[in-house]
């Protein structure tokens, strides 16, 4: 049974899809599974021993030239490429008009959201067979939703990302001076949590003998999240490193603490105790979620307290 995923972006809603993935897995046996995904994402399939192969496109990359020579044959080579592996399932998991080009690209059965249920309800035009699926619900319960739709089977147990050999790894070679791993910066000013209140966060854990390790998407970020750690001790901003080093250094933290952000919510998957600071977004549709303690605070132009955050971080400092 050759399966294909179409999912492409971006890092925290792949992350959401890992456990539709095991779920698969679990109730498909026969499936041999296919990812189409953004090729500054493809790690985070290949995490999955489910999964078979990786395609990667990169139309962020290709927008920006979308009719060169060049990039139009990039283009073809991937929608050949697609049509010659004849799939029996073609599975559209992001039900966005950018991703459609792949799924018509497929051979096989065509499933996705119905027109109520997709975020662009277009797509629902291209597909065989069409679901609906509450569209206020976590992000991840949507997927396997989904996926179980397809299959027919019941969605049972918690959530699975298929990521035990980094915890695997990590209980190998424990850390010497453990550490919180923090995401202060944001692409997006609207995200940003003041100052002054990271600064009671690094107290509490430094106070509690955790060193500090900040992560940063970009240089400007890094230069800021600089600025927050001027003068600690034991403390320092990563540099850049693939999703992959990322996901090991999470795997070995004793705690994080984030914004909304997909590193925040590749912890959470990670198994790590993880708080969530939301201030652009709504918690509703993208909670953390994992096998250890998850606290998603705040909501859409309502921050969380620097109180609530200490308050919470206390318990799971406890906890930890």
């Amino acid at each position: 049974m050759k399966v294909l995923i179409v999912r492409t972006s971006s890092l925290g809603d792949l992350v959401h899809m890992l456990p539709a993935i095991s779920d698969m897995a679990k109730h498909v046996p026969d499936a041999k599974i296919d990812w189409v995904v953004e090729a500054a994402f493809a790690d985070i399939p290949s995490w999955h021993p489910a999964v078979n192969e990786v395609i990667t496109v990169s139309q962020r990359q290709w927008r920006k030239a979308w009719w060169k020579p060049s990039v139009w044959a990039a283009r073809q080579a991937i929608v050949q490429r697609i049509q010659m592996a004849h799939y029996d399932v073609v599975i559209d998991m992001q039900a966005l008009l950018k991703s459609i080009r792949w799924v018509r690209a497929a051979q096989g059965i065509k499933h996705g959201l119905d027109w109520d249920s997709a975020r662009e309800p277009l797509c629902s035009l291209f597909y065989d067979r069409k679901h609906r699926v509450a569209f206020w619900q976590p992000a991840v319960a949507r997927q396997r939703l989904l996926a179980s739709l397809v299959w027919g089977y019941e969605v049972s147990g918690p959530p699975d990302f298929g990521l035990q050999h980094f915890i695997e790894q990590a209980q190998k070679q424990p850390v010497t001076l453990p550490y919180a791993v923090m995401m202060p910066s944001a692409s997006r000013a609207d995200k940003l949590w003041p100052s002054t209140h990271w600064q009671h966060v690094f107290d509490l854990l430094q106070q509690r003998g955790l060193a500090l390790k900040l992560l940063a998407g970009n240089d400007s970020e890094a230069a800021y999240s600089q600025t927050l750690i001027r003068g600690r001790e034991d403390a320092m901003v990563l540099p850049r490193m693939g999703l992959t080093s990322v996901a090991e250094v999470l795997s070995r933290a004793s705690i994080m603490v984030g914004l909304d952000s997909g590193l925040t919510h590749l912890s959470a998957a990670l198994g790590r105790d993880t708080i969530g600071i939301y201030k652009a977004s709504t918690p509703v549709r993208t909670p953390l979620i994992g096998a250890g303690l998850t606290a998603s605070l705040g909501d859409r132009d309502k921050p969380p307290s620097v109180q609530d955050v200490l308050i919470t971080l206390e318990r799971f400092l406890k906890h930890a």
